[in-house]
């Protein structure tokens, strides 16, 4: 592994306002200065990341004056993406835009979107696990009606992103509420500078045989890459904001989950990097490959990088990993004292997940055997991260700890593409002052 230590390690240490050096070469990393362009006309840089492979990725830089736009309403976002065709276009976002929302831009509840006879109480009281069972997912007329509610919703939540395109936003308050964004069998896409809050689903599934207990499902992420090659996802935050899973009802014993994943890398999607983002108050966060049996489709895909994340207060899945070569490094994992906590490197079937020089901010309850988990992987590549500034061999607690399920020490590649590699024990400071929305 290549590791380097710049000036900006040693002011990083000292507070955010000491990040700026005093030379180029030694600045922290930024592709517009570098390129002398605004960050709506940036191309990720060579060399940055799985994105960077091949003829790279620029988004929107080739869009002309009339395929420029300034978007602030759900209804403007929705025509400059026009469908998700190919056309290079820049998309500026610029206030907050509410998926939820009519096409005059006043606000719908999920009362609004309920259809044929759809009631949570009447919901509730048809699949009860006591008089419904927990052998069969429901069905009949409320789960019908459910179905239909829930694709009013979509009508309006999701959003498909098209080739070519950049996605920015303006400032530091650039933010999409309650809205799924779909890159979805598309080349060439950047996203930057947004906050994602709250892709939240009025009616999410009750599923009995989903775990030993049942669970709710729901449907939409914030971001979701879908068969999408060489995509560059930057200098975002996602958050839960103001709908946070521990103040949500439990029916049937189990959480009443609105939420699904931040950013879900899925059904064959490949090249993607995602640097410089803060993921925040979520439960399920990244999952790359959302099935053991989508092998015809993600062998040899589902290649990202992560690095120069934050990842705050988050449940699992940072990521959990399917098939891809992911190299995760120079992130920092912060889990709270007393917040619910499953794992952060999830090591899935067929995956090839490298994680180096990444920081781990642990409380006292939370032992490094926990940072790992088993999800059919047999192999990973795992070294010089820290656990609270001390090198930690996080897979041999593993594997100390989960006898029956060891996990072997090579993923069975390199990663290459790495413009710079920070020491693990300044990457704290690095990432938390640079990585998020409103920081580029």
């Amino acid at each position: 592994m290549r590791r380097t230590c710049h000036a900006h390690v040693i002011a990083a240490l000292l507070g955010c306002t000491a990040l700026a050096p005093a030379t180029p070469a030694q600045a922290h990393p930024s592709p517009d200065r570098a390129a002398h362009h605004s960050p709506a006309r940036a191309a990720l840089p060579a060399g940055d990341g799985w994105a960077s492979s091949g003829a790279g990725t620029t988004g929107g830089q080739a869009a002309d004056a009339a395929h420029t736009f300034t978007v602030s309403t759900r209804e403007q976002l929705a025509a400059a993406l026009n469908g998700g065709d190919a056309t290079p276009k820049i998309i500026q976002v610029k206030g907050t835009i509410d998926g939820n929302t009519d096409a005059a831009g006043a606000p719908l509840s999920c009362a609004d979107y309920a259809t044929d006879g759809y009631a949570l109480d009447a919901y509730l009281a048809a699949y009860d696990p006591v008089t419904w069972g927990t052998a069969t997912v429901p069905s009949g007329p409320q789960e019908d009606a459910r179905a239909a509610s829930a694709a009013r919703q979509a009508a309006r939540v999701q959003l498909l992103v098209g080739s070519n395109t950049t996605i920015v936003g303006v400032g530091k308050q650039a933010k999409l509420l309650a809205l799924d964004l779909q890159v979805k069998n598309a080349d060439n896409v950047i996203v930057r500078n947004l906050t994602f809050e709250d892709a939240f689903d009025c009616f999410p599934q009750w599923d009995p045989t989903d775990g030993a207990t049942g669970n709710w499902n729901s449907e939409y992420d914030n971001l979701v890459v879908y068969g999408a090659t060489h995509v560059w996802i930057d200098h975002n935050t996602f958050t839960d904001g103001r709908r946070p899973d521990a103040a949500q009802p439990f029916y049937f014993g189990r959480i009443y989950q609105q939420h699904d994943g931040e950013l879900d890398i899925v059904k064959g999607a490949d090249l993607v990097t995602a640097s410089w983002n803060a993921f925040t108050d979520h439960d399920k966060t990244l999952l790359f490959g959302n099935s053991d049996g989508a092998g015809a489709t993600d062998t040899g895909k589902l290649r990202v990088t992560l690095h120069h994340n934050l990842f705050r207060n988050i449940t699992e899945r940072a990521p959990r990993v399917r098939f891809g070569q992911v190299d995760a490094y120079n992130n920092h994992y912060v889990v709270s004292a007393g917040q619910e906590y499953v794992y952060s490197l999830g090591v899935g079937f067929k995956s090839q997940l490298v994680a180096e020089a990444n920081a781990f901010t642990l409380p006292k309850t939370v032992g490094a055997d926990r940072v790992i988990a088993y999800w059919k992987g047999t192999a990973m590549t795992e070294e010089h991260n820290v656990v609270n500034g001390k090198e930690t061999d996080l897979l041999g607690a593993f594997n100390a700890a989960h006898p029956a399920t060891v996990i072997a020490g090579d993923a069975g590649w390199t990663p290459a593409l790495r413009t710079r590699v920070d020491r693990p024990t300044a990457v704290p400071r690095i990432v938390d002052c640079g990585a998020g929305a409103g920081r580029l």
